[in-house]
């Protein structure tokens, strides 16, 4: 099969760190633009860039792209693409779309016309009036940007911030994919200590375990792609051996506590379901009592903001957020990440942070904090 082209969907913020995983993972043509990072590789690179991409939310398979500005051009266009190389006469296919500044806004006529498209083009290519549907799954999806149509099929299935050990989350968690990039932005090393004093149900301790000890992300759940013929069995068994082998025999340092104790005992639990049980030590703690466990080391925390906990009093934030600065003031050798939606954090840090990015979480627009400690003798 040709090169393949592939789009690895992002939250906004998160398109740089995607990039360098695609690198590093050896893809190639790799090119970025608002939330999204294209990338080309063989039909192996399906399996390996699902695997193995921490802060991307999924992954398409691009089958075609091109200019469209009325109904009769998007339909033409699409049933002139390769649709049979990908969807067999007993599988099963969705449209899904989406339109921002284009002249075709309708999504759902967007939506019927691209499914029309695709079944009058196998009809033919078949030579059938009836699909029987038995077969793999292919969700189409339709995006237009500016009346440039993006025609792709999901090859993760849910996204990929579902790594499968998390059944269990505290209130207003973080995604394991933000996690992750908190942690790659701040640089953290694997023989470096960690420390999270908000780690709710352990999601940024875990996600940075897993970075620790290399364990791809994506090892324990099951993709959509995955019963596709196309890709084949043995393609997908060659990827997790790989993914296997490459699990480094370490055991990084890392901490989180919590003052909900009930969080903690969740915390233990998925970071044993996600492989790193070893290597996490989890402690219920209120941060007004919390000690640093180690002379250096780097903190990432994801505080209360406000917005989703304790709206009713922000007093109580504002208290927090003090003693936040009033632990890391204290000690000179630690770095302290932090994302928040508060815009004094700064002013109570009582000095200028060495780095600052934009990010979401969720919906809530933050700002990602790194103040940094002293280096390691």
């Amino acid at each position: 099969m040709d090169e393949l082209h592939l789009i690895a969907t992002t939250t906004f913020g998160l398109e740089a760190c995607a990039k360098r995983e695609a690198a590093a993972l050896g893809f190639r043509q790799i090119s970025v633009s608002d939330g999204r990072v294209d990338f080309t590789g063989d039909i192996a690179a399906i399996p390996k860039a699902n695997l193995w991409l921490r802060t991307a939310d999924r992954v398409l398979l691009v089958i075609g792209e091109f200019e469209a500005v009325t109904f009769d051009e998007l339909f033409e266009k699409t049933k002139a693409l390769p649709w049979e190389d990908w969807i067999l006469e007993d599988s099963k296919f969705t449209v899904t779309g989406k339109a921002v500044k284009s002249q075709l806004m309708s999504v759902p006529d967007c939506q019927s016309i691209v499914k029309k498209a695709v079944v009058e083009q196998l009809k033919m290519k078949y030579n059938v009036e009836w699909f029987k549907e038995t077969g793999a799954e292919y969700k189409i999806q339709v995006g237009l940007l500016r009346d440039k149509a993006t025609l792709t099929i999901d090859t993760t299935g849910p996204g990929l911030h579902k790594r499968g050990y998390r059944p269990y989350v505290s209130e207003a968690p973080i995604k394991e994919t933000l996690a992750a990039a908190l942690v790659e932005l701040s640089y953290y090393r694997r023989d470096r200590v960690l420390y999270d004093p908000f780690c709710g149900s352990g999601t940024i301790p875990i996600e940075a375990a897993l970075i620790a000890k290399n364990i791809a992300p994506g090892f324990k759940r099951r993709f959509v792609s995955e019963e596709w013929p196309q890709i084949g069995e043995s393609v997908w068994k060659s990827a997790r051996a790989d993914a296997k082998d490459a699990i480094l025999d370490v055991k990084p340092e890392i901490y989180g506590s919590d003052i909900d104790a009930s969080a903690i005992e969740d915390a233990v639990h998925n970071a044993k379901r996600a492989g790193v049980g070893d290597c996490v030590r989890f402690s219920a703690c209120d941060v007004r009592n919390a000690v640093l466990p180690s002379e250096y080391g780097v903190a990432i925390m994801n505080p209360p903001y406000g917005e989703r906990l304790y709206a009713d009093d922000p007093d109580e934030v504002k208290a927090l957020y003090s003693q936040i600065s009033r632990l890391f003031k204290d000690n000179k050798k630690w770095s302290a990440c932090v994302i928040t939606s508060d815009e004094d954090l700064e002013r109570r840090f009582g000095r200028r942070a060495d780095a600052k990015r934009k990010l979401f979480n969720g919906m809530i627009k933050t700002d990602y904090y790194q103040f940094y400690g002293e280096k390691p003798k």
